[in-house]
């Protein structure tokens, strides 16, 4: 009788794992709503959170960057992150069609080509950012890496100034799906910064 009573009450205490489909589980019971980290840097104000469309996760991305500009020209580095949404790729790597969101985005750069999860969802991320640089060229974020469920991590094409900051903690839920991101306007003839840091949101 003892048994009987414990055992449910420590798989309420804990949560339990409940099949989703080939590729991964999820977590029921309280999890993270959002992600972030903590060496985002401190320019700009932040934009309005974007969510994936209900049932549909983000399983890939997109990063809008600036290349190198030369010693007398401004540097901007990372300008924007797009979350590509669907539902979890599946083992075989086929999913149908996604759906492309974003928060706000700097000015200046190129986008890249999706970058996917080769199955699962993404869930975790790390930022490479670079210090404050006094009279010389802030850049801020420079680039990012994502976890996905299934243990693969995707590093984007950004730039290479600072340094990789800790990860962020691993979503709950099933994974990422949405986006808030910190950016800084254009500065006329000051120094500009644009994408500054960014938190993520997690679903069940």
């Amino acid at each position: 009788m003892y048994l009987v009573l414990v055992l449910p009450l420590l798989m309420l205490s804990f949560g339990e794992c409940a099949s989703v489909n080939d590729t991964q589980s999820r977590i029921i019971g309280p999890f993270p709503s959002s992600i972030s980290v903590n060496n985002g840097q401190i320019w700009g104000t932040w934009g309005i959170s974007e969510k994936c469309p209900t049932g549909t996760y983000a399983t890939g991305f997109s990063l809008r960057v600036e290349s190198y500009q030369g010693i007398w020209y401004d540097d901007t580095a990372l300008n924007g992150i797009a979350l590509h949404c669907s539902k979890p790729i599946g083992s075989n790597s086929i999913f149908g069609g996604f759906t492309t969101i974003r928060s706000a985005v700097g000015s200046w750069g190129s986008w890249s080509s999706p970058i996917w999860c080769p199955s699962g969802v993404l869930k975790a991320f790390q930022l490479r950012v670079e210090g404050k640089q006094g009279l010389k060229d802030d850049t801020a974020a420079n680039n990012i890496r994502f976890k996905c469920s299934t243990g693969s991590v995707l590093e984007g094409s950004g730039m290479s100034w600072g340094s990789w900051g800790s990860w962020s903690s691993l979503c709950g839920g099933t994974g990422i799906c949405g986006i808030k991101t910190k950016v800084e306007s254009p500065q006329g003839p000051g120094d500009d910064t644009s994408l500054n840091d960014v938190i993520f949101s997690c679903c069940n």
